[in-house]
């Protein structure tokens, strides 16, 4: 207990000292501080709505201590002391006041980028689960494409990246087409692996009551397999943006990583980080709804 009240305390006094850094003048001249504090303010906010339950309190103190440690480095050295390259290391000010100054344009990046990795995700897990579901129950056709898997699912997607944007007809359908690729070999791949690793007595049961191939796949292997498929959501999404964000840096004209691209182009940093971190933002609530629909789906792991 009183490490975990410790812990509490050193990551607020890390607060405070940043807002008061922060408020003070530097040697650098940035943009109002404004939007910086309200970010800081939000952060906080949802550090002690994690902080509700008490075994959290600990992780979520020592996560924040070192988000207000690295933050307050940034302020000093860059801002108040400014000892850092003027353009390759934007003021924190500076980063955080694109958030005022373009939402609307980030915003609309970041649903474009939802748009296509939502799309890509989910044919690519539907296709390459069903597909291996089928491949993994009928042996000849496991035979067949389970070494042809074994070799295309440890090849990034990335990489037929210029082809597939050469064949595709536009931009946005190269870019889905690329995560597409990516979830789909991996998910059949792993699909055919829990098929094979089902408990035997199952497959007994299912035998003994002569069931078709059909309701076998898709009654008895697809309700077995599903916990998996949903446990290893929050990778295949990670996974997912980032084949997106690579591939939108290639030639689309909206989204998350063209954002990024299209600002480094120009050498504007300072958007380039507030693009950076808009990523790190949405990958992060992501993966908090991955995390409830997981506790839906397979409630029983969670009880």
């Amino acid at each position: 207990m009183k490490k975990g009240r410790w812990t509490v305390i050193i990551s607020h006094f890390l607060l405070v000292l940043l807002i008061v850094v922060i408020l003070l003048p530097g040697k650098k001249k940035v943009e109002s501080a404004e939007e910086f504090l309200a970010v800081i303010v939000i952060m906080e906010l949802f550090a002690l709505f994690q902080m509700k339950r008490a075994r959290q309190q600990v992780v979520v103190s020592d996560s924040m201590t070192i988000v207000w440690t690295g933050l307050l480095i940034w302020e000093f050295v860059v801002t108040k002391k400014n000892w850092m390259h003027p353009v390759l290391v934007p003021a924190p000010e500076n980063v955080f006041a694109v958030f005022g100054d373009q939402y609307l344009i980030l915003l609309e990046g970041v649903a474009a980028s939802l748009q296509l990795l939502l799309t890509g995700v989910i044919i690519g897990v539907a296709f390459g689960s069903v597909a291996g579901l089928v491949c993994g129950w009928i042996p000849r056709l496991r035979d067949i494409f389970y070494p042809i898997a074994n070799v295309l699912a440890p090849i990034p997607s990335v990489v037929f990246a210029p082809y597939v944007i050469a064949i595709m007809p536009t931009f946005r359908s190269a870019s889905a087409m690329i995560v597409v690729l990516g979830i789909f070999w991996p998910s059949f791949l792993n699909m055919i692996l829990r098929v094979n690793t089902i408990e035997p007595n199952i497959l007994d049961a299912a035998r003994a009551m002569n069931l078709s191939s059909r309701t076998m796949i898709f009654e008895i292997l697809l309700p077995y397999a599903l916990p998996g498929v949903v446990t290893g959501l929050k990778v295949t999404m990670t996974t997912a943006v980032m084949m997106l964000t690579f591939a939108e840096m290639m030639g689309a004209t909206c989204g998350m990583g063209y954002y990024i691209m299209n600002y480094n182009t120009y050498g504007n940093y300072t958007n380039v980080v507030a693009g950076i971190i808009v990523v790190g933002m949405v990958v992060t609530v992501l993966n908090k709804g991955v995390t409830l629909i997981q506790r839906k789906v397979i409630y029983w792991q969670n009880s």
